[in-house]
């Protein structure tokens, strides 16, 4: 198996063009025309150069010489394949690297490379709904946000992106790539640009993080910006964007630093801010609609919940949404758990509020992000 993140080298002939690098070529060029994500394309390169790999070994170098029994082969590979560390492929990774075979065999079906699809019966392994490692607590969460030095440039930058993550739950790649505009401060809100799905989304961001996100602007960030300015919200020293590793890296690092006995990065927040949300008595619906989980099969039933009642339960319910945290809590709760004032979504009333099946996609998200 290839590194994460790591692009695969050329493997086999490529200039054959019936060859299976040159179809995978061919493949990711045609994901590229259909819009996918770059990020897409970047991990189904990753997963199929593996698979590719594998074949070369085995003088496999075309995809007319792949069948069903290569694969269920691949796939048993895939089960006894060990990490560096001695740990097994997850189920979940196992999955991971199979759906690009099956898409890729699926396209060479389609585009008549092949007359009939070795991969039409190959089934994914069973996914576990596996709970998070590690959830900080609201005093865990904010010893973690005091840990950046404040009196320098890159520290304020690190507080602020903490108290980003921290108040919205939103990627590591969504931070990345904010811009200065995304941010309104007035109605407490931060435009998610092309997020996952390439998909916008508006979500509500607490007093709290603003004032740090404010201060970063006005006292560090013309420090590191290099003209001319694209805009980007949390660059680097060389006024560049943060690489993923990077920002992975770094609050890794606050979160050690922390000493809460947990470990994670920028999941950690992501479950945190969750699981801190349903614990004040959020509707779990506002909460996947603000984490952007809208193709969940147990969302698609509810109506799209807007920003301002979004932002209301947020205010209510999220332990940083106020800088001034009265000695009681605001919001009084209804029998159900439901923030009083609010009207309920309209849902199904046969199936259940899916606060486990939400963690559990929070869980799974985090495993394919890769931290």
């Amino acid at each position: 198996m290839a590194k994460r993140r790591k692009k695969p080298v050329t493997i086999g002939n490529p200039n054959d063009p019936e060859g299976l690098y040159v179809g995978m070529q061919r493949y990711l060029e045609a994901l590229r025309i259909k819009n996918y994500s770059e990020r897409t394309v970047e991990n189904r390169e990753m997963y199929l150069g593996s698979f590719i790999e594998w074949c070369a070994a085995r003088s496999l170098s075309r995809p007319q010489e792949i069948t069903k029994p290569i694969l269920d082969r691949y796939q048993r590979h895939l089960f006894h394949y060990r990490r560096p560390s001695g740990k097994p492929l997850t189920f979940s990774s196992q999955a991971q690297a199979l759906t690009p075979v099956r898409s890729f065999f699926k396209w060479l079906t389609r585009t008549n490379v092949l007359l009939w699809n070795p991969a039409s019966e190959i089934e994914l392994p069973k996914q576990e709904k596996r709970l998070p490692k590690y959830v900080l607590t609201a005093a865990e969460a904010e010893r973690v946000l005091a840990q950046p030095n404040v009196n320098d440039a890159i520290g304020l930058r690190d507080r602020a992106i903490l108290e980003t993550l921290y108040s919205t739950g939103i990627r590591r790649m969504e931070v990345i790539h904010l811009c200065v505009y995304d941010l309104d401060a007035e109605r407490g809100t931060l435009m998610v640009r092309q997020g996952k799905g390439k998909k916008d989304r508006m979500v509500p961001i607490g007093e709290q993080a603003v004032v740090w996100i404010r201060k970063y602007i006005d006292e560090a960030r013309p420090q590191l910006v290099v003209p001319p300015d694209a805009g980007t919200l949390f660059l680097t020293q060389e006024g560049e964007e943060i690489s993923r590793e990077r920002l992975t890296q770094l609050v890794r690092g606050y979160v050690l630093a922390a000493d809460t006995g947990k470990s994670g990065s920028c999941h950690l927040f992501r479950h945190t801010c969750a699981t801190l949300m349903l614990e004040g008595g959020a509707d779990i619906r506002y909460i996947q609609e603000m984490l952007g989980h809208v193709e969940l099969s147990t969302t698609q039933i509810y109506t799209q919940v807007s920003i301002r009642r979004l932002k209301t339960v947020h205010s209510l319910t999220h332990p940083s949404a106020k800088i001034d945290k009265p000695a009681t809590a605001p919001a009084k709760m209804n029998g159900d758990m439901r923030v009083e004032g609010i009207p309920p979504l309209v849902a199904d009333p046969a199936k259940p509020e899916p606060a486990a099946e939400l963690m559990a996609a929070l869980a799974a998200e985090a495993e394919q992000e890769g931290g």
